[in-house]
């Protein structure tokens, strides 16, 4: 049977991700079955199969269990301090979940119960509950307020999901929810940006890479490639005015051809000036560096696609800019030279370019139902789907864990690069090649 497996952030109040939900689907069957323990199974050597510290990387899990779930020890896969049993109305009717839910509390788990209403048949089991996910899809409930004074009087922990407007996590935020869950890790960024921002290690990096003594092009293209702003600044000057050229230029290579050295120097400069650290969020530049790996790689599974991989590569990265740059898609998009085919996709969900957007989109949130048509339409095996996500959030997190580290300053002729007033000193030498996108 093929399996899907997707992680969606979970948020504290520091807009820190501090955990992932684990979403999962199997085929076209219900996981809430009590009667299908070939399914449990299922699931069970599925995720057996995962590293889950490559793909939660080191954070803490919160996964749904069904009761045949439970009841098949499936939660035991899982270290107890990194995760969090979520539980819903059916394993409440069964028969035996008292006991199973204190088993699993006494074993060292951490309980989440989802959907928690005003009910006396939650109370019966509140004290082996850890946190109580509350639905803030209506803002405007006054269950809400309700059931967050219940939870607090008995010392509960509030995740407040399906906030997926402004309105949602305001209202979120003054009750004082201790985490924050949405569709989509866009409609959880508390502040966007007024300017452009550069994720500060990767911007450190760029510099040493192009005053080396020998620049790498392909080094200096692929650093470049993993940052989102970057990559849209880059092409909107090249595609300037100044510039005139005859025909537009679309990939990040063919720009730096284009720029030259010198002149790439004189912009990377330019750049140092705005680089300070900001609002921006650095799990939305996550998002935005793994939308486009997923399309890229997905695309290249598609008959005819109409965009190259390059083309797939930044339809998947561009979906952000729209929120990084506090702008309306469209308007981002149409000072940038993309093909038609891309901005369709993008901005109206048509065409084969926007089908594999939204199968992208729909693995992200668990629409596993419109996933599944998607794939159908652009006939991409089922299979291959989870297989190329596994893929790409191992090489994201490789790739981020390189970018998050400290940037060293290895002088070894202890010559500053950049210096003075709103300047940096950097050394000419950089830490590691950096793996280029084929």
């Amino acid at each position: 049977m093929d399996a899907y497996i997707a992680r969606q952030p979970i948020m504290n109040q520091e807009e820190k991700v501090v955990a992932y939900e684990i979403l999962y689907h199997q085929d076209s069957s219900t996981l809430y079955n009590q009667r299908d323990y070939r399914m449990a199974n299922a699931i069970a050597q599925f995720f057996n199969q995962i590293d889950s510290t490559k793909f939660l990387e080191g954070k803490d899990a919160f996964l749904t269990f069904t009761p045949n779930l439970l009841m098949q020890n499936i939660p035991r896969i899982f270290v107890e301090d990194k995760l969090i049993i979520q539980i819903e109305d059916n394993v409440l009717v069964h028969p035996v979940a008292q006991m199973i839910i204190q088993r699993y509390k006494k074993q060292g788990y951490r309980l989440a119960l989802v959907d928690f209403e005003f009910n006396n048949r939650y109370f019966n089991i509140l004290s082996s509950i850890n946190i109580l996910k509350i639905d803030f899809s209506n803002p405007d409930s006054e269950s809400i307020t309700t059931c967050f004074s219940i939870a607090k009087r008995f010392n509960k922990m509030v995740a407040a999901y399906n906030v997926n407007s402004p309105e949602a996590k305001q209202r979120a935020i003054e009750l004082g929810c201790d985490f924050f869950q949405g569709d989509s890790i866009a409609n959880m960024v508390a502040s966007k940006v007024k300017r452009m921002d550069y994720l500060e290690s990767n911007f450190f990096r760029l510099m040493v890479s192009i005053t080396s003594e020998e620049p790498d092009m392909d080094e200096i293209a692929s650093i470049i490639e993993l940052d989102v702003t970057l990559t849209y600044s880059l092409l909107k000057m090249v595609n300037s005015a100044y510039f005139a050229l005859a025909d537009r230029v679309k990939d990040v290579k063919h720009a730096l051809t284009i720029l030259g050295l010198g002149q790439l120097k004189q912009w990377v400069y330019l750049l140092s000036f705005n680089s300070d650290s900001g609002g921006m969020s650095d799990e939305l530049i996550k998002v935005s560096f793994q939308r486009a790996n997923f399309c890229m790689e997905l695309g290249s599974l598609v008959k005819d696609f109409p965009l190259s991989r390059s083309e797939s590569y930044l339809m998947g990265m561009f979906s952000t800019l729209g929120t990084l740059l506090e702008v309306d898609l469209v308007d981002a998009l149409c000072q940038l030279p993309v093909s038609d085919e891309m901005k369709e996709g993008l901005i109206n969900s048509a065409g084969v370019a926007g089908d594999l957007y939204n199968l992208v989109v729909c693995y992200e949130k668990g629409e596993w139902s419109k996933l599944n048509r998607y794939a159908e339409q652009l006939e991409i095996p089922v299979s291959l789907i989870a297989q190329k996500y596994f893929e790409v959030i191992e090489y994201v997190n490789e790739m981020w864990n390189e970018l998050m580290k400290p940037f060293s300053n290895e002088e070894e002729e202890g010559e500053d690069v950049f210096s003075g007033t709103g300047g940096r000193s950097i050394s000419k030498t950089v830490e590691s090649k950096m793996q280029h996108m084929d």
